[in-house]
């Protein structure tokens, strides 16, 4: 079982190395890197290569640890005993199963996505070290054990919002996504517009990284934003001559893809202020 990459991902040599790695080892891969770098897509395409099923668990701020085991639904079953419903006899009526329940109890191996685990509480990644580690967890209101019948291959992003536990770290292979060089770039639009011009894509990627490496710039667009910009530029028919920059129009066309906040937007305001200032 090895992860080469698909056609519709460009996965670079390093980042296929970390995901077999992690297989091989049977430890969660820990994926960091910018967000818009392909982390989440990452496990969808591991998933679509191996044959597996894709098992996702988005988790938000409110995430709890054991929302990923089970919930137990007390109020419910406290109102049905108080209509007589006889459900109420049976608790396992009021288990709701976890994203890792669903996992461990496939009939065959499949890939778990816990994605920007980064954003739930600190406690969150220690909360899920014996259940990951041993691949089993407790339900207490059942008195039962549930334990992987495969374990699965288990993919964890981060978008690097806060640091996570040391005991979480030591127990993932690691690997960081970093932003593509232009040959790189270059391959991944290619896969999404194959039929794109060359002077346009060589024309794009020299502004876009243009936009990128602008200091002071607060929110540097991702490699998913450079994908919907392109998708406006060839919408529009844009060419090459459009995307030049020069005093009067430091903003790139279309710019709304690329610049996400005022204070990128008034930079390049600036930047063309001073150049023309400077004439």
């Amino acid at each position: 079982m090895r992860f080469e990459g698909t056609d519709r991902y460009i996965a670079t040599e390093d980042l296929t190395v970390a995901v077999n790695a992690a297989i091989t080892l049977e430890r969660p891969l820990l994926v960091k890197g910018e967000p818009g770098t392909g982390k989440t897509e990452l496990a969808r395409q591991v998933a679509d290569a191996l044959g597996l099923r894709l098992i996702e668990w988005h988790v938000k701020s409110t995430t709890r640890a054991q929302q990923g085991l089970y919930e137990y639904d007390a109020v419910s079953r406290l109102r049905d005993s108080q209509l007589g419903d006889p459900r109420v006899k049976d608790v396992r009526n009021y288990i709701r199963k976890g994203k890792l329940w669903e996992a461990f109890e496939s009939d065959e191996k499949v890939v778990l996505l816990i994605d920007e685990i980064d954003k739930a509480d600190i406690e969150f990644p220690n909360d899920l070290l014996q259940e990951l580690d041993r691949m089993e967890f407790h339900v207490y209101e059942t008195g039962e054990t549930v334990r992987a019948r495969h374990r699965p291959v288990v993919i964890i992003t981060s978008n690097n919002e806060k640091e996570l536990p040391d005991a979480f770290l030591r127990r993932c292979f690691f690997h960081y996504i970093r932003f593509p060089d232009a040959e790189t770039l270059a391959e991944i639009v290619r896969v999404h517009f194959p039929d794109i011009k060359q002077e346009l894509l060589a024309a794009a990627l020299t502004r876009f990284y243009e936009i990128r490496e602008t200091p002071g710039i607060k929110k540097k667009p991702s490699t998913s934003e450079v994908l919907d910009w392109l998708k406006l530029l060839l919408a529009e028919d844009l060419g090459p001559e459009d995307l030049r920059a020069d005093a009067r129009s430091a903003l790139p066309k279309l710019h709304g893809a690329l610049l996400k906040n005022e204070q990128d937007v008034q930079l390049f305001e600036r930047l063309a202020f001073m150049a023309r200032r400077q004439r």
